[in-house]
């Protein structure tokens, strides 16, 4: 049995519908990051999770007991579901270690005595044990959420939910899934890349119809003229002067593709070429001025061939 059931679980506002059929089932011990853009459903998705919002279908299953029903005892699941929202919600008028140790003494009841130790061990989990007896207002946006978090673990739950929880700490703390997303969908929206793609067929393309793309594609993305200029650069050396002069119509070179990527991010292009026919790698047997021009242009280049042809190169970054 699953520790967490979630099952078509619906939220509806009067203008908009945020949650429209979610289920998932989470095991005992599962680490579950749920991302996407503003608005998307995901502040809400957790406060239907501990009730905070009353979901308008679908239930809500933790450890076997339906807690999505009326009927349920809400303050005992609420217990065993720890909660850091966005806004930390610290008492203003307790210093650190009292926000951390209230819970743990006043509602499960724990000695004042052992809950300050392990209270003090949770500060310094989170690099926070020189800030034990500071009150909120004294400390960061980062450091604030790093004393909710300790909080919340405090009160030992099951289930531990964070809304936002790398929002305000500092970028070196924040690793998780970022470094190396696992599906490309994250990767797009952690990158924030914005893509375009071109499709040459024959050995006379439009080429001022393939700048025209270029320019639309860079005012679209904010892209500076003088990045613009290094890809146009890339693709001329690459394409038009070298892989177009192999390729012929009818020996399943074409159609050639382009697709480039650019990430908001970091500032960095990729520029993948497709095509088809016999192995033929340009950076090796390429005319040897566009070769030098295109390497002087990239940041990274590499040829494979597996039954198509296929160049990556990264411009920037």
């Amino acid at each position: 049995m699953s520790l967490i059931s979630i099952e078509h679980l619906r939220k509806e506002y009067p203008d908009v519908t945020p949650l429209l059929d979610v289920s998932a089932e989470i095991e005992e011990g599962d680490v579950i990051a749920v991302i996407g853009p503003s608005g998307t459903g995901k502040s809400t998705l957790l406060r239907c999770l501990n009730q905070l919002e009353k979901p308008t279908s679908g239930r809500v299953v933790l450890n076997g007991e339906v807690i999505t029903d009326p009927g349920c005892d809400l303050s005992s699941v609420r217990r065993t579901m720890g909660m850091v929202f966005q806004s930390f919600n610290l008492f203003q008028n307790l210093n650190i270690i009292d926000n951390v140790t209230y819970v743990p003494v006043h509602l499960l009841k724990m000695p004042k005595k052992q809950a300050y130790k392990e209270g003090m061990q949770l500060l310094a989990r989170v690099g926070l044990a020189g800030k034990a007896e500071s009150f909120p207002e004294e400390l960061s946006g980062g450091q604030k959420q790093r004393a909710a978090i300790a909080r919340a673990i405090a009160m030992k739950p099951r289930v531990l939910l964070l809304d936002e929880p790398t929002s305000a700490l500092d970028p070196t703390m924040i690793r998780e899934i970022f470094d190396r997303p696992a599906k490309e969908k994250t990767r797009r929206f952690i990158h924030r890349l914005k893509s375009m793609e071109l499709e040459i067929t024959g050995p006379n393309p439009d080429y001022p119809e393939i700048l025209r793309k270029m320019e639309e594609f860079r005012r679209e993305s904010m892209i500076s003229a003088d990045e613009l200029r290094h890809i146009i650069l890339v693709f001329e050396e690459l394409v038009m002067q070298n892989i177009m002069g192999v390729l012929r119509p009818g020996n399943e070179g074409f159609p050639l593709r382009m697709k480039l990527d650019y990430s908001e991010a970091d500032t960095s292009a990729s520029m993948e070429l497709t095509y088809g026919g016999s192995a033929y790698n340009p950076l090796e047997n390429g005319d040897e001025i566009s070769l030098t021009i295109v390497r002087k242009m990239v940041s990274r280049i590499e040829y494979e061939y597996a039954g198509e042809n296929r160049i990556r190169a990264l411009l920037g970054a």
